[in-house]
């Protein structure tokens, strides 16, 4: 145990649908909180991980040893509040340094009400995991000098038990915006901070059904201004704003249940509007163009995912976090796979052959990396530029 745990943190309880248990220490809020646990094997990024709306209702285990180490700052932020359900890491580090550090890690998540676990055996964890896929769990935050009993331990894996499944779940609605909004921050420069959109070439309203803000930002950055809108919102009112193009943003869940957002999509399409979607805005499209999605036995999370481009042969190291992918064998005529993961094969990247529009399955947003695949932004401003020429 590292010496940030000596003592000054409560105990903690992991427990996993399947019975399987850990006791460790509380570095969160104190009480119980239930999600899907998977694991990521980013080194860095832990704040944007937090703050991913993907995570919603998810407990992310971070499989580098040592999470914590240069702090939290006000900036890299993902969305306005923690959304993943919970965090478990192997060692809070002693001393947490970075010159834009505002808050430790710990501090970080008992003031966003998150619970948390440390100093358990991730690698135990992680091979579970891998072996038998994600499964539901729950972590229960004890209270300063509260002793670990059996009682404990049996009121968490019944909660883990009594956890929702993903698959059938619609979250989308529930991590989208109330109201619609213009957004024209763009990306992040050292001493200078977040800069300004001030001449915009496009406009493009994108539906959020858990957008991370620097999706936002790499657009505003193009020159895109942004009408971000709910993702319920019909069709016919985005076509109504006439946009150079269409977003279709990431998101948590299962893209199945999502037929607001589906039926949207075909309509959009059906207008020869330009459309861009990532992660679950991918499999929104994939399902609106008549494919079919499955629930992976080991979902994708992490910023080390090898990804082919088919058209190219370029390979790309891939920020990646989805439990879901479209079948390859349901692709109708009209949608052609663009890229593949070279670790299982999966479905990556589709592009219609009869409209403009394409999507990937990752998130070539990454902050903070890798950064390999970030020219589909670029290849979404050229569509919406040649389509504007036509």
């Amino acid at each position: 145990m590292l010496l940030s745990l000596q003592g000054s943190f409560p105990s903690a309880i992991l427990a996993l649908a399947d019975g399987t248990v850990f006791v460790g220490n509380s570095i969160g809020a104190q009480g119980t909180t239930v999600g899907e646990v998977v694991f990521n094997t980013a080194i860095t990024g832990y704040q944007e991980i937090l703050t991913d709306p993907s995570y919603c209702q998810q407990i992310v285990t971070l499989t580098y040893p040592h999470i914590g180490n240069y702090g939290v700052n006000v900036e890299d932020i993902e969305a306005d509040q923690v959304h993943a359900a919970g965090l478990i890491i192997k060692n809070l580090p002693l001393l947490a340094s970075n010159f834009r550090m505002g808050e430790t890690l710990s501090q970080y998540l008992v003031r966003n009400q998150t619970v948390a676990i440390a100093n358990i055996d991730t690698r135990k964890l992680t091979r579970l995991l891998r072996d038998k896929g994600a499964q539901n769990g729950a972590i229960l935050g004890l209270a300063a000098g509260e002793a670990v009993t059996q009682a404990r331990i049996d009121e968490a894996l019944a909660a883990a038990k009594a956890a929702p499944a993903m698959k059938g779940l619609d979250l989308a609605k529930e991590v989208t915006t109330a109201a619609a909004y213009d957004w024209s921050e763009t990306e992040w420069k050292l001493g200078e901070g977040y800069g300004q959109l001030e001449n915009p070439k496009f406009h493009v309203v994108a539906y959020d059904f858990g957008v991370k803000k620097n999706i936002l930002r790499m657009l505003a950055e193009r020159g895109c201004k942004l009408t971000v809108v709910p993702a319920q919102t019909p069709a016919k009112d985005v076509l109504a704003l006439n946009p150079d193009g269409v977003f279709l943003s990431n998101g948590p869940g299962d893209p199945a249940p999502c037929d607001y957002a589906i039926a949207a999509a075909q309509e959009i399409m059906a207008a020869n509007k330009p459309l861009f979607g990532i992660c679950l805005g991918h499999q929104i499209m994939a399902l609106a163009s008549g494919a079919k999605t499955f629930k992976m036995q080991n979902s994708h999370h992490g910023a080390n995912h090898p990804v082919k481009d088919l058209d190219t042969g370029r390979v790309s190291i891939t920020s990646q976090n989805h439990g879901f992918a479209v079948e390859l064998e349901t692709l109708p005529a009209n949608l052609r796979a663009t890229h593949v993961s070279l670790f299982d094969g999966t479905l990556q990247g589709l592009e219609r052959t009869d409209v403009p529009a394409f999507c990937f399955q990752g998130h070539p947003e990454a902050s903070p990396g890798p950064h390999d695949i970030a020219y589909l932004f670029d290849r979404f401003t050229a569509l919406m530029e040649s389509h504007n020429n036509a």
